[in-house]
């Protein structure tokens, strides 16, 4: 049958699908174009995780997957390097370090490494702005020995004074390094900028770091790892009761402590501006931004798609077009938005040849004016939905993913409907949300703005007025 449906084609059709195969596809006028293909919706139904609270106020997500013999165990801990003391900069990084590193009331760091080494298993501790992490994987038949380890990290850290030091000397070699990765640099001291008169702008240097010392780790793991302050999901080959009987025998004892104070957040009032960073190398870092909608604000769903239109949504982007694709100045460009509970931040980027700097700025606020004065379409509004509610369900894709989501969820306080509901509240954004967000968030007047390059060789458009502010990066 094969055979006489080759016999059908002339031989040199067959002859270019050998040679050239792209040409013969398009030869074939029965293809559809990838964009007309017609395909069902996803069904997205939410497997839920059982979620258990144990005496201590500890709060568990269960879900059982028995697939392979693997045991995974995520946490969120309330906390973060917003509550670093004013002057000791890094104390909560050191802390998340040195817990993993430094040992515990009856182990020895090095010790603990050679077990979790014996075991097979893994464990980290990570400290972001505003809360902490706890990742631990193993073998179901270790299940036990690796949760009696990580218990005693979480609960009963030593802090060693020799892995301190060391961590210490680690993270001012990080600064040290972080001076010859520019975008990295760029991004740090653009938080500094927009976050100043604010915990969240202040970032750790050389000489905070050499403020800190083991008792202050102590302080600060006492006062946020707490039973009350923590949320684990616990996914893989293991069952409710196994999990329920292992998190009360190695947490159970831990005690509560006294309530952690809050932090104050952002100043709604921004500092607009034009800043640079000078250095000698020959491509330019451009971040611009301001606050935006957070995740409890009713916008919070509508700027989600503004910005993948505007930057974040890859090549189609409004932003990569006009750089990139148009224009050719950089190699990556776009947009950000990192909402918080309360707040969101909305940030544009590119990274471009020194000679095309201002250039490539005044494009970027060309684009955001274009999107101000009504110039979205239905077309890609229709896009970004479609986009950002099909990459919501493959954020889904293993038992792990799900039982994150739903603990993460709870730990920012969402609605109990958020998960199930977010298709449907994305769904329902109109091109009249996006004009008024655009009028609220996008006005280039607001932003601050942090070039790092070569400064006395930019070009000089003639609509860059702002009078520059030139600044050293923190050491």
């Amino acid at each position: 049958m094969l055979a006489k449906k080759i016999l059908k084609f002339p031989l040199i059709f067959l002859l270019t699908a050998a040679f050239f195969p792209g040409a013969a596809l398009a030869a074939d006028s029965r293809l559809i174009s990838p964009d007309k293909i017609n395909f069902p919706a996803l069904k997205f139904d939410l497997l839920p995780a059982e979620r258990l609270v144990l005496e201590n106020g500890i709060i568990i997500y269960i879900l059982e997957d028995h697939e392979l013999p693997l045991v995974n165990i995520e946490a969120l801990v309330s906390t973060g390097s917003i509550y670093d003391p004013e002057g000791k900069e890094g104390v909560a990084d050191l802390t998340a370090y040195v817990m993993r590193t430094g040992g515990t009331e009856k182990l020895t760091g090095d010790e603990i490494d050679r077990r979790f080494d014996l075991l097979a298993a893994s464990a980290a501790v990570s400290m972001h702005t505003d809360y902490a992490t706890v990742d631990f994987s193993a073998l179901s038949k270790n299940t036990e020995e690796g949760i009696d380890l990580l218990a005693q990290i979480i609960t009963a850290p030593a802090f060693e004074k020799n892995k301190l030091e060391l961590a210490v000397q680690l993270k001012k070699e990080e600064l040290r390094r972080l001076q010859d990765d520019p975008q990295r640099l760029a991004f740090r001291e653009f938080n500094r900028l927009i976050y100043r008169n604010n915990p969240r702008g202040r970032m750790f240097s050389s000489a905070s770091l050499s403020n800190i010392d083991r008792e202050d780790l102590i302080n600060f793991h006492r006062r946020f790892f707490q039973p009350d302050n923590i949320m684990f999901a616990v996914t893989g080959d293991i069952t409710k009761e196994q999990a329920i009987n292992l998190f009360t025998k190695y947490f159970g004892k831990w005690e509560k402590g006294a309530p952690a104070n809050q932090t104050s957040l952002p100043a709604p009032a921004l500092q607009a501006g034009l800043y640079f960073i000078d250095k000698d190398i020959p491509q330019s870092t451009i971040v611009c931004g301001q606050f935006a909608p957070g995740k409890h604000d009713p916008d919070y769903y509508a700027f989600t798609v503004l910005d993948f239109i505007t930057g974040s949504g890859g090549f189609n982007s409004r932003i990569f077009n006009a750089v990139r694709n148009n224009k050719g100045l950089a190699y990556s460009a776009g947009s950000l938005y990192r909402p918080r509970s309360t707040f969101g931040l909305f940030v544009a980027y590119a990274f471009t040849k020194t000679s095309s700097t201002m250039q490539t700025l005044s494009l970027i606020n060309t684009v955001l004016d274009g999107i101000k004065r009504n110039t979205l379409t239905a077309n890609e509004l229709d896009w970004a939905k479609q986009s950002i509610n099909n990459g919501f369900i493959f954020s889904f894709s293993s038992v792990q993913d799900i039982a994150w989501q739903q603990m993460k969820s709870e730990f920012e306080k969402m609605p109990p409907d958020y998960l199930t509901l977010y298709r449907e509240r994305i769904e329902k954004v109109t091109l009249e949300d996006l004009s008024r967000l655009a009028g609220l968030y996008l006005d280039k007047s607001n932003n601050v703005v942090l070039i790092l390059g070569d400064y006395e060789n930019f070009d000089k458009p003639a609509d860059i007025t702002a009078e520059p502010v030139i600044m050293k990066p923190q050491e």
